[in-house]
């Protein structure tokens, strides 16, 4: 894979262990962030810092951006009101921008036509596996966009990820991802209803998840979140605030459609119900805690 220029924008949980698996790789890295600490990391593993959005991308091969919702990305392309200081503006014909935010797939599709019409090739690509995986370089990545786009991204995408996979036309990446977020939160939700009812039966939570684990109620959720949420350890890998920005997606995607979700709608409402409770920084995990107080098991 040969060496290229690539704009990082958004090095947060996700964004700084992906750029630095790209510096790694022998790119050469530009990376922009709100917060100056997160580029100053990159630049220690060998990356360069930008001074905003337009000096990021202005000679950049390919654009990545990693922000946390339909907004931020709307805000990055379109640029301010003088429109002069976004991605639109200021990358090059050809430029491959890949969005591995989560955001609306109507929007991630009207980006898409809007970048079209400018010659830059868009590919949305959501990433699923959090922070550990963004560590790892072990993602599952659901990729939307023209083949040639997608197949121009892979290299980079494999950089980074473990299962790369080009689901269909713009936007199908961001509508897998609301599947993906839909079957995660219900499986945390069960994981912690399950410890709660296990502990009230004062069974050994440790080798009862082990078993559970073996069987064909293992998953990634019970095996990643498991042993954290026996702890009541719940620092933030993927935080309750942004699984409900994309439980409001999945939600309204559904509706759009005419899809029932009910069990999905449901959960929407407890992880809702946990961040009006003041708990939107904690980890989705957290629904744990909305489990022991339903149950009246709740400790200070």
């Amino acid at each position: 894979m040969s060496q290229q220029t690539i704009a990082f924008i958004g090095l947060g949980i996700m964004g700084g262990p992906m750029a630095g698996h790209l510096v790694d790789a022998g790119h050469d890295v530009v990376g922009h962030n709100l917060s100056r600490l997160a580029v100053d990391v990159l630049v220690e593993r060998g990356g360069r810092a930008a001074t905003d959005t337009a000096d990021a991308v202005r000679e950049a091969d390919v654009v990545i951006t990693m922000v946390p919702d339909s907004p931020d990305v709307e805000s990055l392309v379109f640029g301010s009101d003088r429109g002069d200081d976004g991605i639109l503006a200021n990358a090059k014909p050809g430029t491959l921008h890949i969005d591995c935010s989560t955001i609306r797939p109507d929007v991630a599709r009207r980006i898409a036509e809007a970048e079209r019409e400018r010659g830059i090739r868009p590919v949305d690509a959501p990433v699923s596996g959090g922070e550990p995986a963004a560590v790892e370089a072990a993602l599952s990545i659901m990729v939307g966009g023209a083949a040639e786009d997608v197949e121009a991204a892979r290299p980079l995408l494999e950089t980074v990820g473990r299962t790369v996979v080009h689901v269909g036309p713009a936007g199908s990446g961001q509508t897998v991802k609301a599947a993906n977020q839909l079957i995660v939160a219900g499986n945390i939700q069960l994981v912690a209803e399950a410890l709660v009812f296990l502990e009230a039966h004062d069974v050994d939570t440790e080798s009862a998840l082990a078993v559970l684990q073996g069987g064909l109620a293992g998953s990634t959720v019970l095996a990643r979140k498991g042993a954290g949420m026996r702890a009541r350890t719940f620092a933030p890998g993927f935080r309750i605030d942004l699984h409900h920005k994309d439980m409001g997606i999945v939600t309204t995607a559904a509706r759009e459609a005419g899809v029932a979700i009910p069990l999905g709608a449901h959960v929407a409402q407890l992880v809702a119900s946990l961040r009006a409770q003041g708990h939107g920084g904690l980890d989705h995990s957290a629904l744990l805690k909305q489990v022991e107080e339903l149950s009246g098991r709740a400790t200070a």
